[in-house]
Formats: C-alpha cells, sequence, structure tokens
C-alpha cells in the first residue's frame, strides 16, 4: 500500500464524508449554510496548514476540529449579532433627531417664546423664569424675591396665560 501524507489523508476523510460532517455540523447547531462554511473553513485551513504527523482515526480527528470551529464560528456570529443589533438601536436613537425642518420650526417656537417673556410685566417675567426655566420651586422663588408663594401663584398663571396667548398668535409650522 502507498504511504499516503496525513495533510493528504485527512483532505480525503473530508472530502469522503463532507455531508456527514455537515450534516453533524448542523444537527448541533441548527443551519446548513452555516455549516457548509464551517467545513469550508477547515477544509481552507487544512489545505494552507504545515504537514501534520500520521492520524490515526482522521475521521474522529476532524469530527473533533470541526466541531471546535463550530463552537467558535456560532460565539463569533452571536458577538456579532448582538454588535449589530447595538447598532440597530442606536442608528434609531441617530435617525429619531429632528430634521431641519423641524428644528427650524423649534428654533421659531422659541423665539416666539423669549418674546412673550419679554412682554411680561417685570416681577411676572422674574418668577416666571425663576419657576419654568430655572426650575426653582415656588416657595423657593418666593423666599428669593420676598414675595408671598400666593403672590407666586398668581404671576405663574398670569405668566402662563399671556405666553399661551401669545404663541396661539403665531403661526405653526410642522
Amino acid at each position: 500500500m502507498p504511504h499516503v501524507s496525513p495533510k493528504t489523508s485527512l483532505l480525503t476523510v473530508l472530502v469522503r464524508h463532507y455531508d456527514e460532517l455537515v450534516d453533524s455540523v448542523r444537527r448541533r447547531f441548527g443551519d446548513r449554510q452555516e455549516a457548509h462554511e464551517v467545513v469550508h473553513d477547515v477544509c481552507v485551513n487544512l489545505l494552507a496548514s504545515p504537514e501534520k504527523e500520521t492520524v490515526r482515526v482522521p475521521l474522529a480527528l476532524l469530527h473533533k476540529i470541526i466541531h471546535d470551529r463550530a463552537i467558535s464560528h456560532y460565539r463569533s456570529e452571536r458577538r456579532r449579532q448582538a454588535w449589530v443589533d447595538d447598532y440597530a438601536e442606536l442608528d434609531e436613537v441617530l435617525c429619531s433627531a429632528p430634521g431641519p425642518e423641524r428644528q427650524h420650526a423649534a428654533m421659531d417656537e422659541l423665539e416666539h417664546l423669549c418674546a412673550a417673556i419679554a412682554e411680561l410685566p417685570p416681577r411676572c417675567q422674574q418668577v416666571f423664569v425663576m419657576h419654568k426655566i430655572h426650575q426653582l420651586p415656588q416657595h423657593q422663588v418666593a423666599k428669593q424675591l420676598g414675595i408671598s408663594l400666593k403672590a407666586v401663584e398668581k404671576h405663574l398663571r398670569v405668566g402662563m396665560r399671556k405666553c399661551l396667548a401669545r404663541l396661539s398668535q403665531q403661526p405653526v409650522r410642522a
């Protein structure tokens, strides 16, 4: 019997048992296409690797190599899919930002609101800005301005009413 090199022997066994090896991976991991990829990768690696010592049970060795490669492929695919899922979520967040038209409309609204606040009486304007813009609690606004809590509430009612009236007069862009 002529001597066959170990590399050729493993390749010969791989070719002879190709379908069986693919089915083995498919049964374990569920996807025939990926099973073909795994077995193909092992074949390419065998062609590229240096010759090894003689293998007594080449089919068993191939099953072990292919199984290990399938696990590595499966883990790599899971990491890639997790990255894709994360990236898709990130892309949705980025895409949900308002477009230039909405940004322009928001700037117009802000300008109108600033104009409406500027038209408020001075004390009303102070109370409104401290509470609505700087988000100070009403009792703190009253304490800082030296006025009663009822006066703060009155100024806020007046300020809200006047600002809403002024904003409702402006044309709204979509």
